[in-house]
């Protein structure tokens, strides 16, 4: 895929980028070659590869999902301005 300055100039303005005109030839190149690469990275056949999540086989570790209160209600009330019972207690905001 070949870009022009225009749609460097473009992108350069969606990202905030500053370019020089001067620069804007050179960066479409650059630009160029990068989607070039990543066309390539398309045409692998990747259907044998399973998914992996690291390099290295680790074993994953779960805990069971069991809603808890964390077991530490009064360290976190201490936060609190104030607390009535074991909740927050907050000024009103909406009249």
């Amino acid at each position: 895929m070949s870009l022009d300055k225009e749609t460097v100039k473009t992108i350069a303005f969606l990202a905030r980028v500053r370019v020089p005109d001067d620069q804007l030839e050179g960066l479409a190149g650059e630009l160029s070659a990068i989607l070039g690469w990543i066309t390539q990275l398309g045409e692998v056949d990747t259907s044998d590869v399973e998914p992996m999540t690291s390099v290295a086989t680790i074993a994953q570790h779960h805990r069971t999902d069991v809603v808890t209160d964390g077991r530490r209600r009064d360290a976190v009330l201490a936060n609190a301005p104030h607390a009535i019972d074991d909740y927050y207690a907050l000024p009103k905001v909406v009249e």
